[in-house]
């Protein structure tokens, strides 16, 4: 399978680096960047062939991977349009809808689109993804092997439920930093150092997603063996309740979601 990716940024690389020697040898994935310092470093890295603008090295492609900005998703498939064949298109841009893809492309059906996210970095990420009705058994074969050489795949049946998606796992990462910071600023102000505290809470959130992968017990059942009536964790999750942090966590998610969708109304426009 040749592969070539149009964007050559974090997730790009992560999917490279998983992809080499396993799913493609390096002679067979193409990367296509304006940035030459990020080009040359995936090369030097991989051992892939590089680009400053699309060639005929993504015109031979069996698979293109769009691995830039959603703002930037229109023009660089304009510039891509000339070289299209029958190559199946797999897009990671946050919120561009595969009909918009198809529509810039002059009607090219075979488009996949997916939601990485950046534990993908240390092979360890999930992928949301969804694919036009015209998209191949094969075709799907092979966005599916390029995605879970960097972790998981979830086949969603509608594209509408990547915006979710999105806000779930994409988006995700950013709320377990976001947790972890929170505990290492109270280990600070109950007196621990921030180096302990953030041990701490690091290896504790570690262990307890590797509890719940494990577990084939609801997460609620997990949480309620930990919460003693009157004890600590029932303190903690009790004030938790009483300020309304599950409510809000629920809200931020739906905000997510709800950006997800505004991007592709405000990029696929036109």
């Amino acid at each position: 399978m040749k592969i070539a990716f149009i964007g050559g940024g974090n997730m790009a690389a992560a999917l490279i680096g998983g992809l080499v020697g396993k799913v493609a040898e390096p002679a067979n994935v193409h990367v296509v960047d304006l940035n030459a310092e990020a080009l040359q470093s995936l090369k030097t890295r991989f051992g892939v062939s590089i680009a400053g603008a699309i060639d005929g090295s993504v015109a031979s492609a069996d698979v293109v991977v769009l691995a830039v900005k959603p703002q930037q998703m229109r023009d660089v498939v304009a510039q891509l349009k000339p070289v299209i064949g029958a190559q199946l298109i797999v897009s990671i841009a946050a919120g561009i809808r595969m009909a918009d893809i198809s529509r810039w492309l002059d009607g090219h059906q075979a488009v996949v689109r997916a939601m990485p996210n950046t534990p993908a970095l240390i092979g360890r990420g999930i992928s949301g993804v969804v694919a036009c009705e015209q998209v191949s058994t094969l075709q799907r074969a092979q966005a599916d092997s390029i995605l879970k050489a960097v972790g998981e795949t979830v086949w969603v049946g509608h594209e509408e439920q990547l915006d979710a998606v999105t806000a779930i796992s994409g988006s995700g990462p950013a709320y377990v930093f976001y947790f972890l910071e929170a505990m290492e600023q109270a280990a600070l102000e109950l007196g621990l150092s921030a180096a302990e505290g953030l041990a701490l809470a690091k290896a504790t959130f570690a262990g307890a997603t590797e509890l719940a992968q494990r577990s084939e017990e609801p997460v609620s059942t997990l949480r309620e063996r930990v919460t003693s009536k009157g004890g600590t964790t029932y303190a903690a999750l009790t004030s938790m309740e009483q300020s309304g942090v599950k409510d809000a966590i629920v809200t931020a998610l739906k905000a997510a979601a709800s950006r997800s969708k505004e991007l592709g109304d405000e990029f696929g426009q036109a």
